[in-house]
């Protein structure tokens, strides 16, 4: 067994972990890397003198790796994407951060949830993915999102106009700021902040927000993950912005944007400890009494 670590680099992300990581694998003969930048930054920012070994890009690790964990928030979990792409390497989120929905291993916990890993205590989240039809190419060979594909007016001139299609049939032309599509996974994120529903991570379906609409009786629409998804912007600005997940591109305004669920699944380790419901309590504060 292989286990690799991916963290971003930062000071939240010390080496302890890697020092509790490496002692709690070696006992078990299991061999773990990880990415090349957080391990040159350890070791110029924390004189880090374990010698382990380090991995470059996604082809380093398919077909080599059985788990990956990430450090730090969600941010980091969306992009390991560029790691696991369609090879369902399961990923397990370590939160030493600030909120995290989808990172929910608190960093206190580090040490109990690699002994659960490890055990097999725990379960695997398939969670939705949305593909951006890419015959431009555009973001490459990694178009596509675990939250969502946000698509927004480019600078602070007026709203911009997006016609959409839902299998063939026409919703509805949102005059607004932009449209969020979101996975039941982003539906705690960005389409949240816009009046977006919660949906429960397995649930088959995508959410529609508008982002600030002129209209104020358009409201989000919750529809089928099987839905092909055709968006036509409208505006006069020539350009638009695209982003997927935090991975954004300026596209012309004569492209149409053709989105659909893709055919493999993001792979979400949920430990026996842990459910979305407490971390919806946890994170969103509910139930808590501030009136004291």
């Amino acid at each position: 067994m292989t286990i690799a670590v991916y963290a971003r680099l930062s000071k939240d992300n010390h080496p302890d972990y890697i020092k509790t990581l490496s002692t709690k694998l070696n006992k078990e003969n299991i061999d773990f890397i990880i990415n090349e930048d957080y391990y040159r930054f350890l070791k110029e920012h924390f004189s880090f003198n374990l010698e382990i070994p380090t991995y470059k890009s996604h082809e380093c690790i398919r077909d080599k790796v059985n788990y990956i964990i990430s450090l730090g928030g969600d941010g980091t979990i969306l992009e390991t994407l560029d790691l696991v792409r369609d090879s369902g390497i399961p990923v397990l989120g370590v939160n030493t951060g600030r909120l995290g929905f989808l990172a929910t291993v608190y960093k206190e916990d580090f040490g109990l949830a690699i002994d659960f890993l490890l055990k097999d205590k725990f379960r695997l989240d398939k969670r939705s993915i949305l593909e951006l039809e890419n015959p431009t190419g555009l973001f490459g060979d990694l178009h596509y999102a675990v939250n969502e594909v946000t698509i927004m007016k480019k600078d602070s001139s007026s709203m911009i106009s997006i016609d959409t299609t839902i299998n063939g049939a026409f919703l509805n032309s949102y005059w607004a700021d932009g449209l969020i599509i979101s996975t039941p996974t982003g539906s705690t994120a960005y389409s949240l902040s816009c009046g977006g529903p919660i949906m429960v991570p397995d649930a088959e379906n995508f959410v529609i927000t508008p982002i600030a609409p002129h209209n104020l009786n358009v409201r989000p629409i919750i529809i089928s993950s099987n839905s092909q998804v055709h968006l036509k912007v409208r505006g006069r600005s020539p350009e638009y912005l695209i982003s997927l997940d935090s991975r954004s591109a300026t596209i012309d305004a004569d492209h149409e944007i053709r989105l659909k669920k893709a055919d493999f699944t993001f792979n979400l380790i949920s430990l026996d400890m842990q459910h979305f419901f407490k971390t919806l309590r946890d994170k969103l504060m509910w139930g808590i009494d501030k009136r004291n």
